[in-house]
Protein backbone atom coordinates (compact mmCIF):
# COMPACT_ATOMS: atom_id res chain seq x y z
CA UNK A 1 0.00 0.00 0.00
CA UNK A 2 1.00 3.14 -0.76
CA UNK A 3 0.40 6.45 1.30
CA UNK A 4 0.09 9.88 0.41
CA UNK A 5 -0.37 13.29 2.46
CA UNK A 6 -2.87 15.78 1.19
CA UNK A 7 -1.42 19.30 1.78
CA UNK A 8 -2.98 22.42 2.16
CA UNK A 9 -2.01 25.78 0.93
CA UNK A 10 -0.01 26.59 3.78
CA UNK A 11 2.10 22.97 3.50
CA UNK A 12 0.10 21.41 6.62
CA UNK A 13 -0.79 18.22 6.23
CA UNK A 14 -4.35 17.47 6.29
CA UNK A 15 -5.07 13.87 6.20
CA UNK A 16 -2.89 11.05 4.89
CA UNK A 17 -4.84 8.62 2.63
CA UNK A 18 -3.52 4.94 1.76
CA UNK A 19 -3.47 3.95 -1.94
CA UNK A 20 -3.64 0.37 -2.91
CA UNK A 21 -0.54 0.01 -4.74
CA UNK A 22 -1.92 -0.79 -8.17
CA UNK A 23 -3.06 2.62 -8.59
CA UNK A 24 0.19 3.67 -8.29
CA UNK A 25 1.99 1.73 -11.07
CA UNK A 26 2.99 3.42 -14.20
CA UNK A 27 2.50 1.62 -17.77
CA UNK A 28 5.91 -0.36 -16.96
CA UNK A 29 4.30 -1.65 -13.64
CA UNK A 30 6.85 0.17 -11.53
CA UNK A 31 5.38 2.53 -8.39
CA UNK A 32 5.61 6.28 -9.71
CA UNK A 33 4.36 9.20 -6.96
CA UNK A 34 2.88 11.40 -10.27
CA UNK A 35 0.43 8.40 -10.85
CA UNK A 36 -0.75 8.07 -7.55
CA UNK A 37 -1.10 11.85 -7.18
CA UNK A 38 -3.22 11.96 -10.23
CA UNK A 39 -5.23 8.99 -8.98
CA UNK A 40 -5.84 11.11 -6.05
CA UNK A 41 -6.90 14.28 -7.97
CA UNK A 42 -9.35 12.25 -9.96
CA UNK A 43 -10.85 10.84 -6.79
CA UNK A 44 -10.82 12.98 -4.35
CA UNK A 45 -10.72 16.68 -5.93
CA UNK A 46 -8.03 17.87 -4.94
CA UNK A 47 -4.86 19.31 -7.13
CA UNK A 48 -2.51 16.51 -7.69
CA UNK A 49 0.60 18.42 -6.72
CA UNK A 50 -1.02 18.72 -3.13
CA UNK A 51 -0.71 15.16 -2.82
CA UNK A 52 2.62 14.38 -1.31
CA UNK A 53 4.22 10.34 -1.24
CA UNK A 54 4.82 9.36 2.58
CA UNK A 55 6.63 6.26 3.95
CA UNK A 56 4.57 4.63 6.90
CA UNK A 57 8.11 3.05 7.26
CA UNK A 58 10.31 6.12 7.80
CA UNK A 59 10.86 8.26 11.46
CA UNK A 60 13.87 10.40 11.61
CA UNK A 61 15.15 10.07 8.43
CA UNK A 62 15.15 5.77 9.11
CA UNK A 63 13.52 3.16 7.99
CA UNK A 64 12.43 0.26 9.64
CA UNK A 65 14.05 -2.10 7.61
CA UNK A 66 17.55 -0.82 8.44
CA UNK A 67 17.92 0.21 5.01
CA UNK A 68 17.92 3.87 5.08
CA UNK A 69 18.03 3.86 1.21
CA UNK A 70 14.67 3.65 1.77
CA UNK A 71 13.70 6.32 3.99
CA UNK A 72 11.55 8.83 2.38
CA UNK A 73 10.94 12.76 3.55
CA UNK A 74 12.26 12.48 7.06
CA UNK A 75 9.17 11.31 9.09
CA UNK A 76 5.66 9.48 7.59
CA UNK A 77 3.71 12.51 7.44
CA UNK A 78 0.57 13.08 10.15
CA UNK A 79 -2.73 15.33 10.92
CA UNK A 80 -0.91 18.82 11.60
CA UNK A 81 2.68 18.29 10.63
CA UNK A 82 4.36 20.41 8.28
CA UNK A 83 5.06 19.60 4.70
CA UNK A 84 8.59 21.38 3.56
CA UNK A 85 9.44 21.24 0.10
CA UNK A 86 12.84 22.76 0.10
CA UNK A 87 14.53 20.17 2.53
CA UNK A 88 11.86 17.10 1.44
CA UNK A 89 11.00 16.93 4.75
CA UNK A 90 7.80 16.18 6.69
CA UNK A 91 7.85 17.93 10.01
CA UNK A 92 6.34 16.80 13.34
CA UNK A 93 4.99 20.22 14.88
CA UNK A 94 7.45 22.58 16.60
CA UNK A 95 7.13 21.50 20.07
CA UNK A 96 8.53 24.57 21.52
CA UNK A 97 9.11 28.27 19.77
CA UNK A 98 13.09 28.32 20.49
CA UNK A 99 13.83 24.55 18.52
CA UNK A 100 15.62 24.38 15.76
CA UNK A 101 15.15 21.99 12.68
CA UNK A 102 17.81 19.34 12.26
CA UNK A 103 17.75 18.26 8.45
CA UNK A 104 20.49 15.47 9.58
CA UNK A 105 17.33 13.29 11.89
CA UNK A 106 14.36 15.24 10.50
CA UNK A 107 13.64 16.14 14.05
CA UNK A 108 13.69 19.47 16.29
CA UNK A 109 16.14 20.09 18.75
CA UNK A 110 16.82 22.32 21.65
CA UNK A 111 18.90 25.45 21.04
CA UNK A 112 21.67 24.28 23.87
CA UNK A 113 21.11 20.39 22.80
CA UNK A 114 20.30 17.54 23.88
CA UNK A 115 19.06 16.88 27.91
CA UNK A 116 21.81 15.81 30.08
CA UNK A 117 22.08 11.67 30.82
CA UNK A 118 20.51 10.98 34.10
CA UNK A 119 22.98 9.36 36.79
CA UNK A 120 21.66 5.82 38.15
CA UNK A 121 20.60 7.66 41.11
CA UNK A 122 17.94 9.71 39.25
CA UNK A 123 16.45 7.09 37.21
CA UNK A 124 15.71 5.25 40.18
CA UNK A 125 13.31 7.60 41.87
CA UNK A 126 11.63 8.33 38.31
CA UNK A 127 13.24 11.70 37.66
CA UNK A 128 12.86 13.32 34.51
CA UNK A 129 14.56 16.50 32.38
CA UNK A 130 11.49 18.36 31.06
CA UNK A 131 12.12 21.72 28.79
CA UNK A 132 11.65 25.23 30.23
CA UNK A 133 11.30 27.12 26.91
CA UNK A 134 11.55 30.74 29.59
CA UNK A 135 14.92 29.83 30.82
CA UNK A 136 16.26 27.91 27.77
CA UNK A 137 17.28 25.39 29.63
CA UNK A 138 16.25 21.56 30.61
CA UNK A 139 15.04 21.55 34.37
CA UNK A 140 15.21 18.20 36.22
CA UNK A 141 12.33 17.31 37.96
CA UNK A 142 12.02 14.56 40.33
CA UNK A 143 8.72 12.94 41.60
Amino acid sequence: MAHFAKISKTNEVLTVLVVDNKDVLNADGVEDESVGQQYLERHNNWPSQMWIQTSYNTTSNTHSSGDNSKALRGNYAGIGYEWDEDNNIFWLPKPYNSWVKDTSDATWHSPIGDAPDLTAEQLAVGSIYEWNESDKSWDLNTP
